[in-house]
């Protein structure tokens, strides 16, 4: 790996520009890396030649693909397990009580990479509310790559294998030559759309439930917080947000409590922490 300390220097600026994604140094390997394919697709002979062209003539959609081979994270499905062991077993049956007027969920998967997660929580709605529900889920994520695989709906079998258990697959996707594809019924209760987290939020109805997992930890303080601020705007006051397990809101933003779900934790906005329900910072 060569890549020079200039070119680092750009493809960090441009990351940190249009995603806030902080590149530090000794991501030098993981750059080139992600972008040997970039370079290879345009006929470059090698990153550090597809970088010179870049910045002596720019090219905005070869910047996007710098941005999307840089911001593309790991997934699979079910991820981590504990936060969908704790919205079937306590966060689902308390909001199934509370929203029994209109028994209508909606849920948001945040960089939500190739579609894993919010499939994975479509299956978990699906299985565990009552008859006579209905559900919406609706994956984001700041790589238009991405959105467009998720949309597709199409998995290999080595995706498949990565945390979904066969029941769960047979269940839900058809087989299509080689790959998986996701029934109809169930993925036309999931929409996709591209966002970027620390832009300026769309208007969009207020979420049940928010999984912003996995994401903060590649901001800095202020646009964590930045971040935290604009998603409290579309919990609903008794919603739940769940982070990933190496993600906090205590010392970032207030305006969350913490709280036991299972084996986990989740937040809420602290005006709806009910008082029988154990805060923890």
């Amino acid at each position: 790996m060569t890549l020079s300390a200039t070119d680092f220097a750009f493809v960090s600026a441009l990351v940190r520009r249009e995603s806030a994604i902080v590149l530090g140094p000794g991501k030098e390997y993981l750059v080139e890396a992600r972008l040997i394919p970039v370079a290879r697709q345009i006929g470059a002979a090698s990153v550090a030649e597809f970088l010179a062209d870049i910045q002596r003539h720019p090219d905005p959609v070869a910047q996007r693909r710098i941005v999307d081979a840089l911001t593309t994270n790991e997934t699979s499905w079910f991820r981590d397990q504990d936060p969908f062991t704790a919205l079937t077993g306590h966060v689902l049956p308390e909001l199934i009580g509370a929203r029994a007027a209109n028994r209508h969920l909606r849920v948001w998967s945040a960089a939500c990479s190739s579609g894993q997660e919010p499939y994975s929580l479509a299956i978990a709605l699906r299985e565990t509310l009552p008859a006579g529900w209905t559900y919406e889920i609706f994956g984001t994520d700041i790589s238009g790559e991405m959105i467009e695989r998720a949309d597709r709906g199409e998995f290999s079998q080595v995706e498949v294998n990565r945390g979904l258990p066969v029941q769960k697959l047979v269940h839900n996707f058809e087989r299509v030559g080689a790959h998986w594809r996701v029934m109809p019924a169930l993925r036309r209760t999931v929409t996709f759309q591209r966002l970027n987290l620390t832009a300026p939020l769309p208007a969009l109805p207020p979420f049940d439930v928010i999984f912003l997992r996995n994401v903060l930890i590649y901001f800095d303080v202020e646009t964590k917080r930045s971040v935290l601020q604009s998603v409290s705007r579309l919990l609903r006051p008794d919603g739940y947000l769940f982070l990933g397990a190496a993600e906090t809101t205590i010392g970032v933003d207030d305006n969350y409590e913490r709280v036991v779900a299972g084996r986990t934790s989740a937040y809420r906005l602290r005006a709806a922490v009910p008082a029988g329900i154990a805060g923890k910072g």
